[in-house]
């Protein structure tokens, strides 16, 4: 056959799995950010920041950065940081908050994704959140110009008054249906072309040389060489992105159990480190610190999640892959 045909062949072959992989992830995201959407109506997003604010003061941030921590949570980094930008943060509170966000953002939507692919979604969760609570708590440690621990008081004009209004939700809900429009297609794009992208680049051995060039550093990470271009996909492009084609690869065997554990522990930290670290330098945080103190942090959590396997393995003489 020949290269056009070989092409032709494999996208042939990959269409349909891919097309059921991108309807039931935009099917996900479209359900979360609808419930979103109605958390923001109801304020029940500032309610819950509000009750985490005491924990803030204490990580380097004033009460009031819960606001972005939990909108982010819940929604995305993009969101985090209009609230954060609103806050008057310095290059020091914003690195911290940054670091937080890119550690747990979007968790609904990408745990469901991560479970899919064999992950424990509560594990993920709780690593996610924890990991974010910790680094925040050793950079407030270690970052010079460390601010004075300040009372804690409520934001003003975070939970909103009067009654509710049904004109306001409309508007709301339409903005939803436009912004959501607009990131189907981004995700089926994405997707897609990412699927295809992996299956032309296996088809023609191009895996294997990008698993050899970046062999060294999957050792560091903790990953086996064969998981490099999944990394690659999710610090690029972002987790969801990462593990839809984590899901084409779980399909036809390539990847084993413990290699889907393990990436995905790493990823679940530190992923999407182009154009999120871009984003959120721009608004004052500091990049390098944000990338290598996640980095460090997926490392020990690879490396303690490898240790957990080889003790399972010879407790109970079970292979872990």
């Amino acid at each position: 056959m020949t290269f056009t045909e070989r092409s032709a062949d494999c996208i042939k072959r990959l269409l349909p799995e891919t097309a059921g992989t991108c309807i039931w992830i935009i099917c996900i995201t479209a359900g979360v950010s609808f419930a979103i959407l109605l958390l923001r109506f109801f304020n029940i997003l500032p309610w819950i920041s509000d009750a985490l604010s005491p924990v803030f003061v204490y990580l380097g941030l004033p009460g009031e950065a819960a606001l972005s921590y939990v909108t982010g949570y819940f929604v995305n980094c993009y969101s985090a940081i209009a609230v954060a930008v609103t806050l008057g943060l310095g290059p020091r509170e914003m690195t911290i908050l940054m670091t937080m966000v890119l550690c747990s953002h979007n968790m609904l939507v990408e745990t469901a994704v991560q479970q899919k692919t064999g992950a424990s979604a509560t594990r993920m969760m709780i690593t996610r959140t924890l990991s974010a609570i910790v680094l925040a708590a050793a950079l407030n440690l270690i970052l010079p110009g460390r601010s004075a621990t300040v009372p804690w008081t409520v934001a003003a004009g975070t939970i909103a008054e009067g009654n509710i209004s049904w004109g306001l939700f409309r508007t709301m809900f339409l903005e939803w249906l436009a912004s959501t429009s607009r990131l189907v297609v981004k995700i089926a794009v994405i997707i897609f072309a990412l699927n295809i992208v992996q299956g032309l680049l296996k088809e023609f051995g191009v895996m294997k040389i990008i698993a050899k060039v970046f062999r060294p550093l999957m050792h560091i990470f903790g990953l086996r060489a064969r998981c490099a271009f999944l990394w690659l996909i999710a610090n690029i492009v972002g987790l969801a992105y990462g593990a839809a084609a984590m899901m084409d690869e779980v399909r036809n065997g390539s990847l084993t159990k413990r290699d889907i554990r393990l990436t995905n522990a790493h990823i679940g930290i530190a992923h999407s480190n182009l154009e999120d670290l871009i984003i959120v330098s721009a608004v004052g945080a500091t990049w390098w610190i944000l990338l290598l103190s996640r980095w460090i942090m997926a490392i020990l959590l690879v490396w303690g999640y490898r240790l957990e396997m080889s003790l399972q393995e010879k407790l109970t003489g079970l292979s872990t892959d």
